[in-house]
């Protein structure tokens, strides 16, 4: 179980897939303008996240390995991906419409969301086993969501505070997701003193 805790700790604080292997900076930008969405859209990446790497990881392992098809995988994840994203819209739209509407554009912008296509070519690539993937997947959504929502609470405490015209928006965001970044470098080397190695 330690070893499934330094996976799960590791793909949240160290290997952030935002902050730290900047993969998913359109919804982390785009969609952190309020709590609500940021919330939101973590809960659909990371739902994404763990179905995708539940079914690419077989399929890699047991179909494209064997028949030397590795080729293929970029775009049968894709498409799986592709599959699991109009799922969660559908169910949102369903059962959840304004959250539907807040998230807008961004919804079906996960498709091509490459932290999730990174986390399941990661996965394979590393020759992770199968539950280690679903907690590296599962780490990896839940450090997407700890990025976005409180780099949410940051931007909204930015658009409150009194800074030169100049660097309203954008110009703010981009400098406070540079410094949010670096803080998490100061993770490196916490999980394994924590938990020992694997």
């Amino acid at each position: 179980m330690g070893e499934m805790m330094i996976i799960l700790l590791n793909a949240i604080l160290m290997e952030n897939l935002v902050l730290k292997k900047f993969l998913g900076i359109c919804p982390f930008l785009g969609v952190s303008k309020k709590i609500n969405s940021a919330l939101g859209m973590s809960v659909a990446v990371t739902l994404v996240m763990l179905a995708a790497t539940a079914i690419t990881w077989p399929i890699h392992t047991y179909i494209f390995l064997p028949n030397k098809l590795q080729y293929l995988r970029t775009i049968a994840f894709i498409l799986i991906i592709a599959l699991f994203v109009q799922l969660v819209e559908i169910i949102l739209g369903k059962f959840f419409p304004p959250l539907h509407r807040s998230l807008g554009v961004f919804l079906p912008l996960i498709t091509t969301n490459c932290a999730i296509l990174g986390i399941t070519i990661l996965n394979v690539d590393d020759n992770l086993g199968y539950l280690d993937s679903i907690f590296r997947a599962l780490g990896g959504g839940l450090g997407f969501a700890l990025a976005l929502i409180v780099f949410s609470s940051l931007r909204q405490k930015l658009e409150e505070s009194n800074i030169p015209k100049a660097f309203k928006g954008i110009p703010a965001a981009l400098i406070a997701a540079s410094f949010f970044s670096l803080s998490f470098a100061g993770f490196s080397g916490m999980v394994e003193n924590m938990f020992g190695k694997a």
